[in-house]
C-alpha cells in the first residue's frame, strides 16, 4: 500500500487536533485583519481570533455560502495582494458570474501536495503513464491533477477533454495505465473502444480515477468490467482549492480527506447544528493552510457523514462516504455545475421568450444529456420555420455560452409548460444514478 505522507496521513487523532487547532487560529487571524468580508461577519457576531484558540471554538466562526464570493466578485474575498496571486481559476455561477479563486505559490504547491497523496492513495506512482482528461483552463480539474501527477513522479499526458478517438490512440500508442476524468466519460471511452474494434487486452490501463460528477457503486463495478481496471473515486471543489480534497484509497471503504489543509463538518442542513459521527447532514470545509483565497465554514451543500475510524490501508485521516446529494438544485451535468437561474438569467435576456422553461436531464447510453424546452411568446411562435429555427440557434448559443455546455433546444407554444400555485418545477431529472 502506498502512501505520499506517512507523518499526515497517518497522524494520531490528537496531535492532528492539535496542528488543526493551531491552524484554524492562524486562519482566523490572517482573515481578520486581512479581509473586510471576514473582519465584518466577526465584528457583528462580537467575534475576535482571540476567541477561537482550539478546534472545538470552529463553531463560533460564521459560516460562508457561494453567494459570498459572488457578492464578492471578483477578488474581494481574496486574503493576500494580488501581486501574491499567481492563478487563477473560475466556475460558472447563478447569474452568469463566475466564482472566482485565486492561488499564491505556496497554494499551488499545497495543491500538488493534497494531489500527489490523491494519486498515490490509489496505487499511482512515478513509473506510471497518467492520461488527463479533465477539462484544462478555467476548470481546476485538468491543471489540478496535472501537478499532482507531476509531484508523483509520473509521466503525464495532458490531453485534456474531449477528442476521444485521439484518447484511444494514445492510450495504445504510450502505454498509458492510469486514467484520469469524468465516469461518465470513463464509459464513454469504454463505448468507443468497442465501437472502433479496439482490443482492451492491448492496453495497459490499470487504474482510473474519477470525479467533478456524482456516481454510484454500480456505475463503478460496469467501469472496472468494462474496461478492466480498478476505479478510484475523488472529490473536490474550486472554492475549497478544486481537485485533491479527499481521495479513495485501494480499499474503495470512503474517501480520505486531508483534513491537515480542510477541516470538515457535518450540520444539520436546516438548523446548521453540527452532527454527530456517521450521521448524514452538510459537508461544511474551513481552509486551515490557503492564503489566496481562505474560507471559514464553507457549506458545500453535499450531503455525506464521517468516520474517524482508521482504514485498513494505515491511513488516519477522517473519511467521507459517497454524497448521496446536494441540498441544493444544483445540477452537475458532465461534470458541469448548472443550476437552473442560470438558464432562467440566459433566457430573460431573449425577448421571444417567456419566462417559463423546463429542464430535462437524461441519460443516453453513459453520457448526460439536457434538453431545454422553452416557451416562446405567441407573435414568434407562429412565425415561418425559418425565424424559429434562427431563434433556436440563438437562446442555444447563449445558453451553452452561460453554462459551458451543450444542450438541446426545444420551442414550444405558450402555455405548454405546466404552471402550479406553490414553487415551478423547473427540472426533471431522468438519469438513475
Amino acid at each position: 500500500m502506498l502512501i505520499w505522507n506517512e507523518t499526515m496521513e497517518c497522524m494520531d487523532r490528537d496531535s492532528m487536533r492539535k496542528i488543526q487547532g493551531i491552524r484554524l487560529h492562524e486562519t482566523v487571524d490572517r482573515v481578520y485583519h486581512n479581509n473586510t468580508f471576514y473582519r465584518n461577519k466577526m465584528q457583528e457576531m462580537g467575534i475576535t481570533p482571540d476567541d477561537i484558540q482550539s478546534l472545538d471554538d470552529i463553531t463560533k466562526l460564521p459560516f460562508t455560502v457561494k453567494t459570498d464570493l459572488r457578492d464578492n466578485y471578483p477578488f474581494n474575498l481574496f486574503s493576500v495582494p494580488m501581486s501574491e496571486i499567481v492563478r487563477l481559476h473560475a466556475s460558472s455561477g447563478t447569474t452568469g458570474k463566475p466564482t472566482v479563486v485565486g492561488y499564491t505559490r505556496k497554494d499551488i504547491n499545497t495543491w500538488s501536495e493534497v494531489m500527489a497523496r490523491t494519486f498515490t492513495g490509489a496505487g499511482v506512482h512515478k513509473h506510471d503513464f497518467i492520461q488527463i482528461a479533465y477539462g484544462y483552463g478555467l476548470f481546476t480539474g485538468g491543471l489540478g491533477a496535472h501537478y499532482g501527477a507531476e509531484k508523483v513522479g509520473a509521466s503525464v499526458i495532458p490531453i485534456s477533454g474531449g477528442n476521444t478517438e485521439k484518447q484511444l490512440q494514445l492510450m495504445e500508442d504510450f502505454g498509458t495505465n492510469v486514467i484520469a476524468c469524468t465516469p461518465s466519460y470513463a464509459l464513454y471511452l469504454a463505448e468507443m473502444m468497442k465501437d472502433m474494434n479496439i482490443d482492451r487486452s492491448k492496453l495497459k490501463l490499470r487504474v482510473g480515477v474519477f470525479g467533478a460528477e456524482p456516481w454510484t457503486e454500480t456505475m463503478r463495478r460496469e467501469i472496472e468490467e468494462r474496461l478492466g481496471i480498478k476505479a478510484i473515486d475523488i472529490y473536490g471543489l474550486s472554492e475549497i482549492i478544486g481537485p485533491g480534497v479527499s481521495f479513495e484509497c485501494e480499499h474503495q471503504c470512503g474517501l480520505h480527506i486531508n483534513e491537515d489543509h480542510f477541516i470538515p463538518e457535518i450540520v444539520d442542513p436546516v438548523t446548521l447544528q453540527p452532527l454527530p459521527e456517521g450521521e448524514e447532514g452538510e459537508l461544511v470545509f474551513t481552509t486551515v493552510t490557503k492564503e489566496g483565497l481562505p474560507l471559514l465554514r464553507y457549506r458545500t451543500k453535499d450531503l455525506t457523514s464521517l468516520t474517524y475510524e482508521k482504514c485498513t490501508c494505515g491511513r488516519t485521516l477522517v473519511r467521507m462516504r459517497k454524497c448521496t446529494g446536494r441540498s441544493d438544485d444544483m445540477l452537475i451535468i458532465r461534470g458541469v455545475n448548472v443550476f437552473p437561474s442560470q438558464i432562467e438569467s440566459a433566457l430573460l435576456n431573449i425577448a421571444e421568450c417567456e419566462p417559463h422553461y423546463l429542464l430535462i436531464v437524461e441519460r443516453e447510453g453513459v453520457l448526460d444529456t439536457l434538453t431545454v424546452m422553452v416557451e416562446v411568446q405567441e407573435q414568434f411562435f407562429s412565425d415561418e420555420v425559418r425565424k424559429l429555427e434562427e431563434l433556436k440557434k440563438r437562446i442555444v448559443h447563449k445558453i451553452q455560452s452561460t453554462l459551458g455546455l451543450s444542450v438541446t433546444v426545444k420551442l414550444v407554444e405558450p402555455k405548454t409548460i405546466e404552471r402550479t400555485a406553490g414553487k415551478s418545477k423547473r427540472v426533471i431529472d431522468k438519469r438513475t444514478l
